[in-house]
């Protein structure tokens, strides 16, 4: 049997950051963490407060969505997670939680707009919204069609999910990943921080517009542009 120690390891610390961050209340959400070698991942056990978790109490899961290692059983959401890893070979962890702001406009089924250069820092595009899925798939094998809805809505939206990692299910909740467990909670919790300010800003003002075009291509590209200039030259 191969020893998944450190990947559990990674795992655990990984889901304890959730609550730290005030992302999830509870036993929302969820985090895993996978290696792409071995085509497996390791995920939070459904339904476990997160001050009981322990290294030990991760579930390890194939990309067939198969339980390899855990006493436990696995996040319902695991089904997910393994069609996007199946998808995206440079999503190495995944983050799901059902954090206030986010999760209040993805009730609201509204892409998160650009509307300030704090947004335009991060992405130079709107936080994505996929609509609800349809009764057919709700009915049939739903966290399986939940990581579809998210590929379908990036495929069709001709976004790159490295630089747009997240998205908002519609009358659902976030989810956001990245190329290691630091990045994709990095990307929950700028998710959560925009989704609060843009709220605010439509309290200020209702009418408020999407921030011009040459802003926030100026923001996006002196952070992660080609002449990007910000923060210190790496030697």
């Amino acid at each position: 049997m191969s020893d998944y120690t450190l990947l559990k390891q990674k795992a655990y610390e990984a889901n304890l950051q959730l609550p730290q961050l005030g992302l999830v209340k509870f036993t929302f959400g969820n985090v895993s963490v996978a290696d792409p070698e071995q085509r497996v991942f390791a995920i939070k056990p459904s339904g476990v407060e997160y001050s009981d978790l322990s290294p030990e109490k991760m579930v390890i899961v194939n990309y067939k969505n198969e339980v390899l290692q855990g006493d436990l059983r696995p996040s319902s959401d695991t089904a997910t997670h393994a069609v996007l890893y199946n998808e995206w070979n440079s999503v190495k962890s995944i983050v799901h939680t059902h954090s206030t702001y986010a999760t209040a406009w993805a009730q609201a089924q509204r892409a998160i707009p650009v509307y300030g250069t704090t947004h335009a820092d991060y992405s130079r595009h709107d936080i994505p919204c996929a609509a609800p899925m349809s009764d057919e798939k709700i009915e049939g094998q739903y966290e399986y069609e939940t990581g579809r809805q998210i590929i379908d809505h990036f495929s069709q939206a001709h976004l790159d999910p490295e630089e747009t990692p997240m998205i908002l299910l519609g009358n659902h909740a976030p989810f956001a990943w990245g190329s290691s467990p630091e990045k994709a909670i990095y990307n929950a919790a700028i998710l959560e921080e925009l989704a609060k300010i843009a709220w605010l800003t439509e309290q200020i003002n209702p009418g408020a517009a999407r921030m011009k075009e040459s802003l926030i291509q100026k923001h996006f590209n002196r952070k992660h542009g080609a002449g990007s200039y910000y923060g210190q030259s790496k030697k």
